[in-house]
């Protein structure tokens, strides 16, 4: 029986090599291919043609969720795994909506790790049980729409958002993206217009304000 390709899309190379050796030694599994941010996540995707790929949220220039995007813009295959740092509540919609078949924390050890690879490569889609039912009040059409405007920002608005949230400044930010400080700059004025906000201060208070109720709920 053939065994199904992986590709890893992630910045960090000892979470590559972690994640390649728990799933070579999983039977009917192999690693065909690392990136270490979308631009190569992209290209390996067109060239190794896996049948699945384990993204990060957090990418050097582009994001996972812009990954995603891009490479559903190209094919309807492979199977699309998030396996990121960030707290699935803050993501898991977007993920799916933008073409991805599941969600797992980084903290979560290798057996659901195996599971949730398993379970998308079986065309299902997975995140944990507490999101599952919020999951499919989402999708079914059940949910009152949001009053929250947050909702409103692109993914990468959302990023650079949660990153104010947490007390980052513009030049930190720039950094860790790997993006000018006049692009970061550009996205806060975005942000403030669409939250409808007139300072860098106000968007500063109301941004921690948003991640700390995020911990509280």
């Amino acid at each position: 029986m053939s065994k199904k390709r992986v590709l890893i899309v992630d910045d960090h190379p000892l979470m590559r090599q972690g994640l390649a050796q728990l799933i070579n030694h999983e039977p009917g599994l192999a690693v065909v291919g690392e990136a270490s941010d979308a631009a190569s996540g992209l290209t390996a995707v067109i060239e190794l043609k896996p049948d699945l790929v384990i993204i990060d949220i957090s990418l050097p220039g582009k994001n996972g969720l812009e990954l995603i995007k891009d490479i559903r813009a190209c094919t309807k295959q492979p199977a699309l795994l998030v396996h990121s740092m960030h707290d699935e509540s803050l993501y898991v919609e977007r993920v799916l909506r933008a073409g991805g078949q599941g969600y797992i924390m980084k903290q979560e050890g290798g057996k659901k790790m195996m599971e949730a690879i398993h379970k998308i490569l079986e065309g299902e889609i997975y995140v944990s049980p507490a999101m599952s039912g919020k999951i499919l009040e989402i999708f079914s059409g059940r949910r009152a729409a949001t009053t929250d405007p947050v909702e409103a920002l692109s993914d990468r608005q959302f990023e650079i958002f949660q990153m104010i949230g947490h007390g980052k400044g513009t030049r930190t930010i720039a950094e860790e993206l790997k993006v000018s400080v006049k692009t970061v700059d550009a996205h806060r004025a975005n942000i403030k217009e669409k939250l409808l906000l007139k300072s860098g201060n106000e968007l500063v208070r109301y941004a921690v304000r948003w991640v700390e109720n995020q911990k509280l709920s």
